[in-house]
């Protein structure tokens, strides 16, 4: 369907074979020269006494005269492998020797407590100490450029996974840290190394992949991962037919949204159909999200009748429509200027009980300004307004330019102050352009210079519209020296001379 590509390096498909040597580990193992001593594994021991035994008022203390100065990495992860039914325990125990500095954590000790905390299905306190490891720069054990911190804390990870009798999901924790941290390559990598294991990340954390990817790197590489992580291609699938029991995770409707979305807002609407028709190829119910943003495709092409027949697809299969697919209904015909369509999905929007948004409102205001119905554009305005709905400034700029061209210089003058003022609003040129040729229509010469010194405030510089403005206006009051003054000025002026031309 969509051409392969060459994809950048780092993020090239390395086949990993299974007899991959894994990192040297530097942690728990009892065999370990450091922690081997009958008198550090008493030390251990006694550790492991207090925490359980003693109650939490005289634990730490207690704690802290067995470890009055430091505790070594390797004695952490033994005690806290004691306590791996204990999770809660556990994690009081690092929290301690973080706020005491007692212990120097490497990414292994920090492998151990991230294990107990995902045994014990402590999802938040396992991520965010995820998200501290991956901040280590542990030079004293490991070595290590802090750009390679993920694969190798994902290495000790696979390694001591047994041994601490963890949980599949903490390396889709671990993925959606590296996500988080904008460690997007490291999140491709580390995919690959559990695929190439016979493990597949939760489908939610592959959409989260291809998402940043797409982001990143672009639609079609974010393409290309999501055939690859699903396993879609041909060869691949031959492969897992040969293996022995590797479980695929099928796409949900949430990675065609995903990709829909990311070709959507890139421009690429023809490629929102492509990957519908695909879903659809797939099995895959689309959802009101996935018919929103097909119609939003069809719209950005005009094709509302295409719409109106997603839209009766969508009643037929029973698939409530949500907000965000009646404000792409209004916004598609408010487009092509079919206002009354628009209203006609706005009050149905009201009866089933759904909450108009500001977007709504945009859509209307902008469609009503198409066709030129000044009143209308103002009433649904307005209403955004008592709803404490913030206009954006085009929203300002077309209902005020439609009124000085209507000649309500006065409203449009009020509802410019009231965007500044209320709503923070940095106004459009042409919203100056519009009120100041309004204003020298009417007369209005000194406030129309009192507008146009704001506006050269604003860093806009005076143009040849502006002087005309200010010449036929002077000209009107028969200030003819004035005018020619100006038209003099407007001539040695660039912006206004490039203007004119």
């Amino acid at each position: 369907m969509m051409n392969q590509i060459q994809l950048p390096k780092l993020l090239l498909h390395q086949h990993l074979k299974p007899n991959h040597k894994p990192l040297t580990l530097f942690f728990f193992f009892f065999s370990s020269s450091s922690s081997s001593s009958e008198q550090q594994q008493n030390t251990v021991t006694k550790a492991v006494s207090i925490l359980t035994n003693q109650r939490s008022k005289s634990r730490w203390n207690t704690l802290h005269s067995l470890f009055p100065t430091t505790i070594n990495p390797i004695d952490f992860s033994q005690i806290t492998l004691h306590l791996n039914n204990k999770p809660h325990l556990a994690l009081r125990f690092f929290q301690w020797t973080k706020s005491k500095s007692l212990c120097h954590h490497n990414l292994a000790s920090y492998s151990t407590i991230i294990h107990i905390l995902a045994r014990g299905r402590l999802y938040s306190h396992a991520y965010s100490t995820i998200r501290t490891a991956l901040n280590q720069n542990d030079d004293e054990h490991c070595r290590f450029e802090p750009s390679s911190t993920p694969l190798k804390l994902f290495e000790i990870l696979v390694n001591s996974y047994r041994e601490c009798g963890s949980a599949p999901f903490v390396f889709d924790l671990l993925i959606e840290a590296c996500l988080q941290s904008r460690k997007i390559e490291a999140s491709v990598e580390i995919s690959r190394m559990l695929l190439s294991r016979g493990i597949s990340p939760k489908v939610m954390t592959l959409n989260s992949l291809i998402s940043r990817v797409c982001r990143k790197f672009g639609v079609d590489l974010g393409y290309e991962i999501y055939r690859e992580f699903f396993r879609l291609d041909e060869e691949k699938c031959e492969i897992l037919k040969r293996g022995s029991g590797f479980r695929v995770v099928n796409p949900n409707v949430h990675t065609f949204n995903t990709l829909m979305l990311c070709c959507y807002q890139n421009g690429l609407v023809d490629r929102v159909e492509e990957i519908w028709s695909e879903m659809c190829e797939m099995n895959c119910n689309p959802n009101a999200y996935s018919y929103s943003l097909l119609m939003s495709a069809f719209c950005e092409r005009d094709r509302l009748e295409d719409c109106e027949k997603l839209w009766e697809e969508m009643r037929k299969k029973e698939i409530e429509p949500d907000v965000v697919s009646y404000n792409t209904m209004i916004g598609g015909f408010c487009k092509i200027s079919d206002v009354g369509r628009a209203e006609e999905f706005f009050r149905e929007m009201g009866l089933v009980g759904i909450d108009a948004t500001v977007s709504t409102y945009e859509h209307l205001v902008k469609g009503y300004c198409n066709i030129e119905d000044v009143d209308s554009a103002v009433l649904v305005y307005k209403d955004m307004i008592r709803k404490d709905f913030r206009p954006d400034v085009l929203t300002l700029d077309m209902v005020v330019r439609l009124l000085c061209d209507k000649g309500r210089v006065e409203e449009a003058i009020e509802f410019f102050r009231s965007g500044v003022g209320k709503f923070d609003l940095v106004p459009k040129e042409k919203s100056y352009v519009a009120l100041i040729k309004g204003l020298c229509v009417e007369g209005r010469m000194d406030e129309g210079l009192k507008l146009q010194a704001e506006m050269v405030g604003k860093g806009f510089e005076p143009n040849s519209e502006i002087y005309e403005a200010f010449i036929d206006g002077y000209i009107r009051q028969g200030n003819h020296e004035k005018a020619e003054a100006l038209r003099k000025e407007m001539l040695q002026t660039p912006s206004a001379a490039t203007t004119e031309q």
